[in-house]
């Protein structure tokens, strides 16, 4: 029920979305940022995204604005999950992206 689905959005302190959700929150104003390594983000990226690797963000999140929703992307979804955590416990509104740029490519999404 209503109370589990809220208990279970609370236990995570940041959200999953699919690519349509995640274009949603692009269109308001939510910045994308790929967290994969520099090789795999050089073999294509959705045309909005910031590069910050995983382990760069461990270490700052500088010029990643709070103003606005983050949504994190990697390859599958593993990373960027854990991008989202660390920024949720940073005070961001964070989000993941489902499936990474896996499911970007397939929901036919632009790359470059």
């Amino acid at each position: 029920g209503l109370i589990d689905s809220l208990k279970k959005a609370f236990s995570k302190p940041y959200t999953t979305v699919s690519i349509a959700q995640a274009k949603e929150l692009l269109g308001s104003g939510a910045t994308l940022i790929d967290v994969r390594s520099t090789q795999e983000w050089r073999t294509g990226r959705a045309p909005q995204a910031k590069h910050v690797p995983l382990d760069r963000l461990q270490v700052s999140t500088a010029g990643i604005q709070k103003s606005r929703p983050v949504i994190a992307i990697c390859a599958s979804g593993v990373r960027s999950a854990s991008a989202a955590k660390l920024l949720a416990a940073k005070g961001y509104q964070a989000y993941s992206v489902r499936g990474g740029m896996a499911a970007w490519r397939q929901a036919g999404e632009p790359v470059r």
